[in-house]
């Protein structure tokens, strides 16, 4: 018997709207996070690309002029308008809806002179889930510990950080001859090439010259007929004073750290040095980046009480307590202190209350932030404090 052949029928199409997009995700905090990667972004591309904007840029100008019409603000017209906006126009006066205590909104993420991304602006890059900078600086990192780990040679990393600490600029001739002046870094010679890169052009003064900062040493940015230092705290000090001229085409070429380890390495760097020198006068011999960077110093009390201290220079108290982790528990430590410059606590009177705020209750339980003028007070108390004490701890903090 013949069977009939069943007929196949398409399924019907059924027609749905689009989900509405989460506008709310995109404001505040985040907001500003996104408009900080995309100004960061933009400052790295040396000419228009193709497409013209990246994804990251182009959406954080989408949702900005999107957040600017919710509160009835004429948004800015193009991306570079947005650019434009960051260095002409204080945090204050974006339509963000940030909270009261998460930034100081008097700043530019923009430097209004030099026309690049301030500190701040990076801060807010790396908070980002999706940070190029902070990817980068953890993934140099990590190359480190690993090789340093596995040639069993912790000299090999204090004498990376301190490269990256002391000398933030290297000429062609000196980055050929550096394993003859420092041979521990052998073994991370093509790690510590990945950190630098050539010096930018706009870097160059009208005389065709580049120059460093008499204090950190970095390039700084020619701006008239001087020069300004990108650092936060070299402009605050007033400390762009010129160290040296360079003519690159004397040298073999210019080279120049990468621009998240200037500012999340060299930065701090500049602070844990400070440190180091302040304690020796103490009497106290800090170990410098100890375990490969468990931490940044440690140091021994004459009672043998260990202290672990970690330095950081950022802006954003906010952001610090956000991102604040325990210690790692080696080499082992009986106190841990968390030390930011006097000068952040100068500029921001709220500074530990909204680190606080922010900062996870299982590592404020763990961890003492202190301004680094507080800590040395702290620690000539605690020496005066021991019984037959051979430091110099009647010196003044």
């Amino acid at each position: 018997m013949r069977q009939r052949r069943r007929s196949w029928r398409k399924p019907p199409v059924v027609i749905t709207s689009p989900p509405e997009p989460d506008l709310a995700a995109f404001t505040g905090v985040k907001l500003l996070r996104m408009v900080a990667t995309a100004l960061v972004d933009l400052s790295r591309r040396s000419r228009l690309p193709d497409p013209i904007y990246s994804d990251k840029v182009q959406k954080a100008y989408n949702h900005l002029v999107v957040q600017c019409l919710r509160h009835q603000v004429d948004p800015p017209p193009s991306v570079p308008d947005m650019a434009r906006w960051a260095a002409t126009r204080p945090l204050a006066e974006w339509p963000l809806d940030l909270p009261p205590d998460a930034e100081s909104l008097d700043e530019f993420l923009v430097d209004p002179v030099t026309k690049v991304p301030t500190q701040r602006c990076y801060e807010w890059e790396v908070a980002g889930p999706d940070a190029a900078a902070e990817l980068f600086e953890n993934e140099i990192i990590r190359q480190v510990f690993v090789q340093c780990e596995t040639a069993k040679s912790p000299q090999a990393y204090t004498a990376f950080r301190y490269l990256l600490v002391n000398r933030p600029v290297l000429t062609g001739l000196e980055m050929a001859s550096l394993i003859g002046e420092t041979p521990a870094l052998g073994i991370v010679l093509e790690t510590v090439k990945q950190c630098y890169e050539p010096a930018p052009a706009a870097f160059r003064g009208h005389d065709g010259l580049f120059a460093t900062c008499a204090r950190c040493k970095c390039l700084l940015k020619p701006l008239g007929a001087g020069w300004r230092c990108e650092l936060d705290r070299c402009r605050r000090e007033t400390y762009a004073a010129v160290e040296k001229h360079i003519d690159d085409r004397m040298t073999s070429g210019l080279l120049q750290l990468r621009a998240p380890l200037r500012l999340f390495i060299t930065g701090p760097g500049l602070a844990e040095v400070d440190l180091e020198e302040a304690l020796k006068k103490k009497g106290l011999v800090a170990e410098m980046w100890p375990g490969c960077d468990a931490y940044d110093l440690r140091i021994t009390l004459p009672n043998r009480q260990v202290w672990a201290i970690d330095v950081k220079d950022r802006a954003n108290p906010a952001l610090l307590g956000y991102g604040a982790t325990a210690f790692r528990r080696e080499p082992r430590y009986d106190t841990a202190f968390l030390v930011v410059p006097q000068y952040r606590f100068d500029d921001r009177e709220d500074y530990k209350r909204v680190f606080d705020h922010y900062c996870p209750p299982d590592v404020k339980r763990q961890v003492t932030l202190m301004s680094d003028n507080a800590f040395l007070r702290h620690l000539v108390r605690t020496l005066k404090r021991l019984p037959n004490s051979t430091s110099n701890g009647d010196a003044r903090a």
